[in-house]
């Protein structure tokens, strides 16, 4: 039998943050940092850095739905950012570090906007949940050195997740 992947794209912040929570996990083929949604073809990192260029940060991840479905992905994304800032996430600011989901079909812009709705309606959150639902787009691999940073690099991962405020948001707001 052969195997159908599926990609899922989510904009949360800082790609660095992003891989970890969704790296070697059963059916997860691969987690890639990138770029997503704006309006320079293969941007590099120092372009999108600068906020000018329309793309977000991002991670695309390529699954095998029948041992991660995408409702197990999107209700891993949502705790690992603060979905009411509009101008980045922690101390990341721009628009470069904005919160999307990217649909790469019908079927998961469905299952994002009934994810996003059933985050809306937790009462968890006093502010407006403002992480957009997007159909995907061209999506451009980072430069090697971005990608599975946690491991190249875990003293300066694990003192990004502290420092920026990330790691103390996710223990108050969604453990």
């Amino acid at each position: 039998m052969t195997r159908t992947y599926e990609k899922a794209t989510f904009a949360g912040g800082c790609f660095w943050c992003m891989v970890k929570p969704f790296d070697e996990q059963p059916g997860i083929i691969k987690v890639t940092s990138g770029y997503t949604g704006g309006d320079i073809v293969n941007p590099s990192y120092e372009q999108v850095k600068t906020g000018e260029t329309g793309h977000y940060e991002a991670v695309e991840i390529t699954f095998d739905p029948q041992l991660f479905p995408y409702e197990k992905l999107l209700s891993l994304y949502w705790p690992q950012i603060d979905p009411t800032d509009a101008d980045g996430q922690f101390f990341d600011r721009g628009p470069q570090y904005r919160t999307a989901i990217f649909y790469h079909t019908e079927a998961q812009k469905k299952q994002a906007e009934k994810s996003r709705l059933e985050v809306v309606e937790s009462g968890r959150f006093s502010k407006p949940i403002v992480t957009k639902i997007l159909q995907a787009a061209p999506f451009y691999e980072a430069e090697e050195e971005h990608q599975t940073f946690y491991k190249k690099n875990p003293v300066k991962y694990k003192q990004e997740q502290e420092e920026s405020g990330r790691k103390a948001f996710i223990e108050t707001n969604w453990t």
